[in-house]
């Protein structure tokens, strides 16, 4: 049985590296791959250590604010990434280099704008934050002091995308990796020193500060050796042609992700409004046992997106799908086999290794990996639209998953907490991306039996 499933695996990892441009998304995954299995292992051991050096309910207090600046700073943004991979990548396929850096300065000047604007809300909402989501008043300068957070970000969005369209992906990996490890190690001092809630919020602050300012400065550097030490200059003005088509991409892309904030990203700051900061201390254990199935599913839409962008410009039809179904078949099999461990030693990983008093979070861990499994099955749901230019599909979905939810979060969450969070969270995974997904097949079968608008350029799709 052994050696049968060792042969399939075998055969599986031959097919999908038999495709030049899989085999690039997997190298350039591999690199991510690496960052995120030591970030992530670093990730958990902070949250160990917090957790048990903090208890559940300051605990969840630690989550509220975390998530709390995290939530305006999404609210604002423009998804700046998403943006200048497709245009910077698009404007290079096609030779345009100055397009490209203008595209690249006008993502890093609105992402500044919009990170001001953030921190300006930070500092004005901070006090109603501490009263109803931290249901301590005194907590108002945690609240403040975590949003020097967004300051570091100014432009680290659109950096991050713009190391992803050239393929910089090991860089933004030994960033990853090195702002995880400051953060820990802080975290090893506080708990060695008996520090408290103040140290523990002191590392966080300084690893995301240290890992945006990082990418950022990267990001800058490999503008000057793309464009020349001149390429800020280039004015903005060459995109009046395609701002209409700009426009719509940044607005769509942030009213997705705005919606994102109800359906997906706001659920810690739901449990501890409408319940308490313990709940929401149980159910942030319960998030972060969940994550460890996205471990080498979280790195694939970053490496796969700028190939689908360049593969879309070139109608290579074929190699869209080859890549997505070879990708589906490994992330959906790795992802079924990790929920089936952690359904059995979650409870023991719980008593052991955080504490007893965490043991009410399996519940609601058990519930996310149904949504985690479809959500990881189909990852490549939300980029795949971007890349054929539909980001107004996950904006829809989104924002009708958004109604329902927040109409079910303030009539169920106050009478049965945080496990009702985590079945809306998994619905809203389920839902939303099998609509995606149906969406987007669905314009795919268009576009290959559409004829094509010139003579097709680039590489030749791969062949079964």
């Amino acid at each position: 049985m052994i050696y049968r499933l060792s042969s399939r695996l075998a055969h599986l990892s031959r097919r999908v590296l038999a495709n030049e441009l899989m085999r690039r998304v997997v190298k350039n995954s591999g690199y991510l791959f690496s960052s995120t299995i030591i970030t992530s292992a670093i990730s958990m051991l902070q949250s160990i250590l917090a957790a048990r050096l903090l208890g559940v309910a300051a605990f969840g207090v630690l989550g509220v604010i975390t998530m709390f600046t995290t939530v305006l700073n999404k609210l604002i943004s423009f998804r700046m990434g998403e943006l200048v991979v497709k245009y910077v990548g698009q404007f290079t396929e096609s030779g345009d280099p100055r397009r490209a850096a203008a595209v690249y300065k006008a993502a890093a000047l609105l992402e500044i704008a919009a990170s001001l604007l953030t921190y300006g809300l930070v500092w004005l909402l901070a006090p109603l934050g501490a009263r109803y989501f931290a249901k301590d008043p005194a907590t108002v300068n945690w609240f403040l002091f975590y949003g020097v957070v967004v300051l570091a970000n100014l432009i680290a969005e659109s950096s991050a995308g713009l190391l992803q369209i050239f393929d910089r992906f090991r860089r933004i990996s030994a960033v990853n990796v090195a702002a995880s490890l400051m953060t820990l190690s802080i975290i090893l001092v506080v708990s060695l020193t008996k520090g408290g809630f103040q140290g523990i919020l002191t590392a966080y602050v300084a690893g995301k500060a240290f890992g945006a300012v990082g990418m950022s400065l990267l990001a800058l550097q490999e503008a000057a050796r793309r464009w020349g030490k001149g390429w800020w200059r280039t004015p903005v003005t060459l995109l009046r042609p395609q701002s209409r088509q700009l426009i719509r991409f940044a607005v769509n892309t942030n009213l997705s992700a705005s919606l994102s904030l109800i359906t997906k990203d706001s659920e810690l700051l739901w449990v501890s409004l409408l319940r308490s900061p313990l709940e929401a201390g149980y159910y942030k254990v319960a998030l972060s046992l969940a994550n460890i199935i996205q471990l080498p599913i979280s790195p694939l839409p970053l490496a796969t997106y700028p190939e689908l962008s360049r593969e879309a410009a070139r109608n290579n039809w074929r190699n869209v799908r080859y890549i997505l179904r070879q990708g589906s078949l490994l992330a959906g099999s790795y992802t079924l086999a990790v929920s089936l461990g952690l359904l059995v030693l979650g409870q023991p990983i719980l008593r052991l290794i955080y504490r007893p008093e965490y043991l009410p979070a399996y519940p609601a861990l058990l519930i996310l990996l149904g949504g985690y499994l479809v959500a990881n099955t189909f990852y490549w749901n939300r980029v795949a639209l971007l890349a054929i230019g539909l980001p107004e599909f996950p904006t829809k979905v989104n924002l009708a998953l958004a109604v329902v939810k927040i109409v079910a979060i303030f009539a169920l969450v106050p009478l049965y907490g945080y496990l009702v969070c985590a079945a809306l969270l998994a619905g809203s995974y389920i839902f939303g991306v099998n609509l995606a997904v149906v969406r987007f097949r669905a314009e795919l079968v268009r576009r290959e039996h559409a004829p094509l608008p010139g003579v097709q350029t680039g590489s030749a799709p791969y062949k079964d």
